[in-house]
């Protein structure tokens, strides 16, 4: 009983939370304007375009996963590796993050992998992606400060006169007060269980990266670690040209909306429903895009990308069903093979 509850919230929850904001963003919008749009406004060579790279984005990580086994003394079929990506995307919309447990669970299933040694690999490639979203978040705010000045510009607020109105003693008053707030935090932390599993957590993460040494060819992970980023981002900036209210905005509105949406999937919810379509929508609006506008873009486009994820999550149920299982002792130990 008590399992059955807590799977019900897995999913329920996600599916509430995402929901929510999505009914707090469009009520009382008018979706019968959706199909006008759809039809006679929206230029869906673009969108079209854009769908290899959405494809090449997740094909990208099921090679350089396959990559990161092979350290481990693990060697799945490529194709193997490939559409246990494609499924673990599907997997995701249903339950949010039981994905990486999807993917991992496939390759023991049909290539007698080590469940662990796969989530070990899983942990890394996280790992990495996370520093590189942050590298490229950093780099993203730090060009584009102007757009958040603006910001600040129309709203009243200048940070400037904020700062100002502390004396030399209000910020040693108030630096003093967050160091004390962070010390008790961490000796608060330290009395619960929850401080050992982040800090398990944390140096598996670190073991995970320091294992990166043992990786064969670092040039060609590299390619494929950007080649997952470049193309992700391609898949999202091919569909500003959908429509003509965003098709002038440039590369550099692109990216800060790609970065600001990336950060937003973390919340979870199936596909970044939702907190998704809010982070996107607003940065939109600072660059100039009406508000109706920008909701038209981030449902179309959401659900339309949405929708790739789900053909080729079936497309990968499919392929898997007709793929031949083979058991540990019999995998084929060279790393070049490909099938």
């Amino acid at each position: 009983m008590k399992h059955a509850f807590n799977n019900t919230l897995k999913i329920g929850l996600p599916l509430v939370l995402g929901g929510g904001i999505l009914y707090w963003m469009y009520r009382g919008f008018d979706f019968q304007r959706i199909e006008h749009v759809l039809l006679h406004e929206m230029n869906w060579t673009w969108m079209l375009l854009s769908f290899p790279f959405g494809i090449l984005a997740q094909a990208f990580r099921g090679w350089r996963w396959r990559q990161t086994l092979q350290p481990t003394g693990e060697h799945p079929r490529t194709s193997t590796s490939v559409n246990a990506v494609f499924l673990s995307y599907a997997a995701s919309l249903v339950v949010p993050r039981i994905g990486e447990f999807t993917r991992c669970g496939v390759l023991t299933r049909y290539d007698g992998i080590s469940f662990s040694k796969a989530l070990g690999t899983v942990v890394t490639e996280r790992a990495i992606d996370s520093l590189l979203v942050l590298l490229v978040t950093g780099l993203t705010l730090l060009f584009q400060l102007s757009v958040f000045g603006t910001f600040f510009e129309r709203t009243g607020t200048s940070l400037d006169s904020l700062f100002t109105q502390f004396s030399l003693t209000g910020y040693l008053v108030t630096g003093i007060c967050a160091l004390a707030v962070l010390l008790l935090a961490v000796l608060l932390l330290r009395k619960l269980p929850l401080y050992n599993k982040v800090k398990d957590m944390l140096f598996g993460i670190w073991q995970g990266i320091v294992s990166l040494k043992d990786v064969k060819n670092i040039p060609l992970f590299l390619f494929f670690t950007l080649g997952i980023w470049v193309s992700y981002f391609l898949h999202y900036y091919l569909t500003f040209f959908c429509f003509s209210f965003t098709e002038h905005l440039g590369i550099a509105c692109a990216l800060v909306t790609f970065v600001v949406g990336s950060i937003a999937v973390i919340v979870p919810t199936p596909n970044g429903a939702g907190p998704w379509h809010f982070a996107v929508k607003t940065m939109l609006i600072l660059y100039g895009v009406a508000d109706e506008q920008a909701l038209y873009f981030v449902l179309i486009v959401h659900t339309v990308q949405t929708m790739l994820v789900i053909a080729l999550g079936i497309y990968a149920w499919v392929a898997l069903n007709f793929t031949k299982k083979k058991k540990q002792n019999s995998i084929a130990t060279e790393e070049t093979s490909t099938d």
